[in-house]
């Protein structure tokens, strides 16, 4: 699944490091999060779109699921 949490980090000047600090996971999990080996949890998409002020949906994209209800 496609994520903006490395362009969020960025933005901050946040390594994957202080992330993973901030949200309570390794270093590994924000990478492979980010490079899309691994899909966040409900909790921990929860714990990271909170940390950045954002909805779940302005973090991670779920445009691969459109048209499936």
């Amino acid at each position: 699944m496609k994520t903006h949490i490395p362009e969020l980090r960025k933005a901050r000047r946040m390594s994957q490091q202080d992330l993973a600090d901030a949200v309570g996971v390794t270093r590994q999990t924000i990478t492979s999060i980010e490079v899309g080996k691994y899909t966040a949890s409900l909790e921990l998409a929860y714990k990271i779109a909170h940390y950045f002020g954002l909805t779940i949906e302005d973090v991670f994209d779920f445009s691969h699921l459109e048209g499936v209800v």
